[in-house]
């Protein structure tokens, strides 16, 4: 069979930088001064100093009781779901173009022969998929493909899906297409924990290049583990006030003691020691921290990681492909492991190799 490579990555975020407003603005959703004091504390220790968005930060008086200039959020009536799905639907595409122009598209679409387009923040029909055959003119043939709602780790279920289709048509293109606007759905609650998980999302897109050509990453193998007794731990439902997440601060713990047992049908009966390069999903400075102790991994293992989250923080399904277009532009070479969560509770992984 064929071998699939990711051959380019592209990458995109929107205009403003709105995680030191967030910090600033936040505390006041929260009545307890306790609270509030331990939400400082928290985020001086997210290793975060950067998260994009569409919605551009109010400055001074002039946004009194609200978050961004647009009036998208103002304190007590923060906006319906349909608000919040006009929204993406207005901006997605606009994302989804800088992310392909990065990979330079228009140099090769009339070659594309497949579209998975993977989304977990905003939803429309016709889609987004469409929007971008629309936009770039490709020929109508082009077999597109969405997968919604799977949280962080659908990126490597369109990884898998795309290596799929390599094998089976060895001279298929496919463009893999990771958008999320994840700030988009903040919400006016007086729960600490709720606003922590709200303080570590940025939005951002991928664009990726996937065929049977002998460069860039090797794509060989998948595994998904589902582990038992957390489904509870991490949920993302559609509410009147747009998708409602949960994000237990036990979820670290749980992997931290379901990881290890774990480990060696993830790498595929190899050890840890085997493996030169970790693209570890940046759910947060946790999420990293209980991965890098359950594997016992040297603290350098997890930088590319740790790199994306304090720029971009947690972009959903488009953050692993940021990590690994860290490690293309660092020119880093090895046999390495993909690593992601979600709602479940999921393990997604794959083993790669990156050999210049």
């Amino acid at each position: 069979m064929s071998t699939a490579y990711i051959n380019r990555i592209g990458t995109a975020v929107p205009p403003f930088d709105g995680h030191q407003k967030f910090v600033d603005y936040a505390p006041a959703l929260l009545s307890s001064k306790s609270a509030r004091q331990l939400f400082h504390k928290m985020v001086e220790r997210s290793q975060i100093e950067h998260r994009y968005s569409f919605l551009q930060p109010g400055q001074g008086s002039q946004d009194e009781g609200g978050f961004d200039i647009q009036g998208f959020y103002q304190r007590g009536r923060f906006p319906d779901t349909e608000a919040r799905m006009r929204f993406y639907e207005r901006h997605a595409p606009t994302l989804a173009v800088q992310a392909l122009d990065d990979i330079d598209f228009c140099g090769f679409k009339d070659e594309v022969t497949h579209l998975i387009v993977a989304s977990c923040t905003g939803l429309y029909a016709p889609g987004l998929d469409i929007d971008i055959v629309n936009h770039f003119d490709l020929g109508s043939e082009v077999e597109r493909t969405i997968i919604g709602f799977m949280g962080c780790y659908s990126a490597f279920n369109a990884f898998k899906l795309a290596r799929h289709i390599i094998r089976s048509e060895p001279d298929a293109k496919v463009i893999i297409v990771n958008d999320e606007l994840c700030t988009i759905h903040m919400q006016d609650v007086d729960e600490l924990e709720r606003i922590l998980c709200f303080s570590i999302w940025g939005d951002g897109c991928s664009a990726c290049l996937v065929s049977g050509e002998p460069s860039g990453i090797e794509l060989r193998s998948f595994h998904s583990k589902l582990i038992p007794h957390a489904a509870d731990q991490m949920t993302w439902r559609i509410g009147q006030h747009g998708f409602d997440m949960t994000l237990s601060g036990q979820v670290p713990l749980t992997l931290l003691h379901g990881l290890p047992s774990n480990i060696c049908s993830i790498l595929g009966g190899r050890s840890t020691s085997d493996i030169d390069l970790w693209a570890v999903h940046p759910g947060g400075r946790s999420i990293l921290d209980a991965v890098g102790s359950a594997l016992d991994l040297e603290p350098e293992a997890l930088n590319c990681s740790r790199e994306v989250l304090r720029l971009y923080g947690n972009m959903s399904s488009a953050t692993v492909p940021f990590v690994l277009r860290t490690m293309l532009d660092r020119n880093l070479k090895g046999l390495g492991c993909g690593m992601a969560f979600g709602p479940g509770l999921t393990a997604e992984s794959m083993i790669f190799e990156l050999a210049g």
